[in-house]
């Protein structure tokens, strides 16, 4: 009898330390930890809005004159290269023009080989007369004729000369004219935009008042990012300084850049919102990407940078220099304080207070993940 109540007694207990058991691990909740690991840490300046990927060179052209679109040559998307004609006016009243000013210098020029070499034979002839005047065989009245012959065609001559200087003038005159008839690419680029069809008018803007350009043109070979960074931040920026560029386009790639301008003033586009520019030359832009102008960019600019330190991820820091660091001992959750060094969005320097290999919580707004709480590790 007695045996079987000590039996009865073991029995109970097993079954109390199993219920107790299962209990605690219903109780227990899962989480992801983080591993206080070393690495690098930078000490970083973000930029307040998204930034952009800019041409060096993009001209929004625009014919000088007014007229109707005779002959485009490109669509949008085209590849130009510098001096290719885009679009012409109707012109042919203006080669008319121009083909008259051609016809008029060559006669300039002609009348000026005319009255030259007349000048010329009226010179040799004056110099015949003065020596037939020595020996008293032509007379004083006939030698004075001959000097002013020499003389009128001489200045005959130099009046032709003198116009074809006019007509050579009204040929660059005719000549800039129709130039204006044309639009032509000051670079190679790309085109963008056209404004106008083949029969379309296209009107210069008048001043002060802004109008669709007829050609949007922008170069290809040549890229930098713009972003604003905040006024305060800006101080610490210089010119040269390392930066890492984020882009939409290609998630879970940086690439190296660094500052190359820094803007002389500060914007102001919203209340309490003021910023500096910053420009940034990418560097060792991998040949396979093709960074189209207009993308969003994201940068970090690199004020201080450690290496080979301890660090932890940011989004496990409370307040600064707290954790929830994880017991392997009683698998529960215990607050600890650590000193900081330099932190970004990404990783926070641990100076004292953790060592390597520490697990800290990594979901801080798990419900339930507080100081004393017993966890199971998902992420193990």
């Amino acid at each position: 009898m007695k045996s079987r109540l000590i039996l009865v007694v073991v029995l109970l207990a097993t079954f109390a330390m199993a219920w107790f058991f299962l209990l605690s691990k219903d109780e227990a909740i899962s989480v992801s930890l983080a591993t206080v690991s070393r690495g690098t840490v930078d000490l970083t300046v973000s930029n307040t809005r998204a930034g952009s990927i800019k041409a060096c060179q993009r001209s929004r052209l625009s014919l000088p004159i007014g007229g109707q679109i005779a002959e485009l040559f490109v669509s949008e998307g085209d590849h130009v290269k510098q001096n290719q004609v885009l679009i012409r006016l109707w012109n042919k009243d203006q080669q008319a023009r121009l083909a008259d000013a051609k016809s008029r210098l060559v006669m300039a020029r002609l009348a000026v080989e005319e009255s030259c070499r007349l000048a010329e034979l009226n010179k040799r002839e004056h110099a015949r007369m003065q020596s037939l005047a020595e020996q008293k065989l032509v007379s004083a009245e006939r030698l004075d004729a001959s000097s002013t012959q020499v003389s009128i065609s001489a200045a005959s001559c130099s009046k032709a000369q003198a116009s074809v200087t006019s007509f050579v003038a009204n040929r660059q005159l005719q000549a800039a004219i129709l130039e204006k008839t044309e639009l032509t690419a000051p670079f190679s680029g790309v085109i963008a935009e056209i404004n106008g069809e083949v029969g379309e008018y296209i009107t210069p803007s008048p001043s002060g008042v802004a109008t669709p350009p007829a050609v949007d043109l922008i170069a290809d070979n040549c890229l930098y990012v713009s972003a604003p960074v905040d006024e305060v931040e800006a101080a610490q920026i210089k010119i040269g300084m390392a930066v890492t560029v984020t882009l939409d386009a290609y998630r879970n790639e940086s690439f190296a850049a660094k500052i190359t301008r820094i803007a002389p003033y500060v914007k102001e586009l919203e209340k309490q919102a003021r910023t500096v520019d910053v420009e940034l030359e990418l560097l060792n832009k991998a040949p396979e990407k093709k960074f189209l102008i207009g993308y969003s960019a994201d940068i970090d600019v690199i004020i201080q940078q450690h290496k080979n330190t301890l660090r932890l991820p940011t989004e496990t820091v409370i307040d600064g220099n707290t954790v929830l660091l994880y017991q392997p001992s009683t698998k529960t959750l215990v607050r600890k304080e650590f000193t900081p060094g330099i932190s970004n969005w990404r990783f926070t320097e641990v100076k004292e207070g953790l060592s390597e290999g520490d697990k800290v919580l990594l979901s801080l707004d798990q419900e339930g993940a507080v100081e004393g709480a017993l966890v199971v590790i998902a992420n193990d």
